[in-house]
């Protein structure tokens, strides 16, 4: 970690843990630290504002600036709450599937068929563990239909898919009685955000005394 508070942290979601570091390292953003809260926490979203705010608390002192890598991601603004208390930026959009497709791409896809289900690299790799057994799933079948009764289409947003990523996305959807497509959306703006929040914190350490 940074010592020096010239250098920068984005407190992400551990869903994007993966993607913000990819970006880190194909950058070669030397100055920039992740911190991850868990990705269980959209079970909870009510708890993801308080635990934003100590992270930032925590560590504020050891850097120049700090961006935050959620979306709203249900809290119902409490989370912007927080940040504008808290004086720090985070990506906009609602959730990661917004961002990722791209604000004016989702807008068509819910208008589309508003009964989508989502699908990333991450809930890809993780659907058995965060969707099946963190609803209760392989407990309790009977609730599939409670759940997703109401959904009609899975869309699968894919930022930096593994070979056969697609073909296994297919498979979710015809599991779970979904038709399928696929988006080859890659980091979207959550690229752009971050390449943004860089540039300002680089220009922000040059002028420094």
């Amino acid at each position: 970690m940074a010592s020096d508070a010239q250098g920068m942290l984005v407190i992400a979601c551990g869903a994007l843990a993966h993607e913000v570091t990819a970006l880190r390292e194909a950058n070669r953003w030397s100055a920039l630290d992740v911190r991850c809260l868990p990705p269980e926490l959209h079970n909870r979203p009510e708890k993801i504002p308080a635990a934003v705010r100590d992270l930032i608390r925590e560590s504020r002192p050891h850097y120049r600036s700090i961006f935050v890598a959620y979306g709203d991601c249900g809290t119902g603004g409490l989370l912007d709450r927080v940040l504008v208390e808290e004086g720090v930026e985070r990506i906009a959009g609602a959730h990661c599937y917004e961002f990722y497709a791209t604000s004016a791409v989702f807008a068509a896809l819910a208008d589309a068929e508003p009964g989508t289900f989502y699908l990333t690299d991450f809930l890809l790799r993780h659907f058995d563990r965060l969707v099946i057994a963190g609803l209760g799933l392989d407990r309790h079948p009977e609730l599939f239909d409670t759940y997703f009764g109401h959904y009609r289409r899975l869309v699968y947003l894919a930022q930096a898919p593994a070979p056969q990523a697609e073909q296994e996305a297919r498979a979710i959807a015809g599991r779970m009685g979904l038709s399928f497509e696929f988006r080859h959306t890659g980091y979207g703006a959550l690229a752009s955000s971050l390449q943004a929040a860089v540039k300002r914190n680089s220009e922000a350490t040059a002028w420094a005394p």
